[in-house]
């Protein structure tokens, strides 16, 4: 099992905290919010970490190689980001993933984890985890499952009263998967029109062809993504108490303490 991060992005919707600071290296409780993901994937067992770069990628390199000099760890720049969204950067993985599965994460998802312990322990080979106590609108991942927690959409544009609820950006998928996600992606992305696209357009391309995707329901556990300073907020009042077991830098020096308010 590997992991991978997308974390190409520039977190417009979040500056100024982010004019200086990769969104993912944002403090949320006095830990930032790659740390506290990077400690909970090694906690569950998994060391081989694949991060997909882009805005301000060397401060990102610097904190992991000195925070977890012992992480097996694979860095892949997406030169697009400006122009690309998270189906190009999970596109770029597929040599570094080989046939593997994995768990993919997208990087500003602050989360319990217990959260990734259920999905590593759940019997379905792709899941996608699911919240279904939170308000549905425009921007969420809107999920429609059928027999159970087998999903037949998951899109921004699904109708909120058609949801069960929200998938929160961590997914598991399985090998055989995995290849055929690869095939969708590159389509995709072969049209210029495509390369806003989120990742889980190949995943809804895929479910249209019956390959079974499945609800993981984390709704009673913690996590928050962050999106805005009000997310950023949220976060910080839910994270505050709530930090790995497994020790943890305290000095990070690439992260403007005082640019993100704390």
């Amino acid at each position: 099992m590997k992991a991978i991060i997308l974390a190409a992005g520039m977190g417009s919707r979040i500056r100024p905290l982010t004019d200086n600071c990769p969104k993912t290296l944002l403090e949320i409780g006095g830990i930032s919010i790659l740390e506290r993901m990077l400690s909970n994937i090694q906690a569950c067992g998994i060391n081989e970490v694949i991060i997909v770069l882009g805005y301000l990628q060397e401060q990102i390199e610097d904190f992991v190689e000195s925070t977890f000099p012992d992480l097996d760890v694979h860095y892949i720049v997406n030169t697009r980001y400006t122009e690309t969204n998270t189906g190009y950067s999970l596109m770029l993985t597929e040599d570094l993933v080989k046939g593997a599965p994995f768990v993919k994460f997208d990087a500003d998802v602050v989360f319990d984890r217990e959260i990734l312990e259920k999905l590593l322990a759940s019997d379905d080979q792709n899941c996608l985890c699911i919240d279904k106590n939170i308000q549905l609108d425009a921007e969420e991942i809107k999920v429609v499952v059928r027999d159970g927690n087998r999903i037949v959409n998951a899109s921004k544009t699904v109708l909120p009263c058609d949801a069960i609820g929200e998938s929160i950006g961590i997914e598991k998928i399985c090998v055989e998967t995995a290849d055929m996600l690869f095939l969708e992606l590159k389509a995709m992305m072969a049209h210029e029109h495509n390369l806003q696209e989120y990742y889980e357009g190949a995943y809804e391309r895929l479910i249209g062809k019956d390959i079974p995707f499945h609800a993981l329901d984390i709704t009673d556990l913690k996590w928050t993504e962050i999106d805005t300073r009000e997310d950023f907020n949220a976060a910080e009042r839910i994270f505050a108490a709530f930090k790995p077991e497994q020790p943890l830098i305290d000095s990070m020096p690439f992260t403007n303490r005082e640019n993100v308010g704390l």
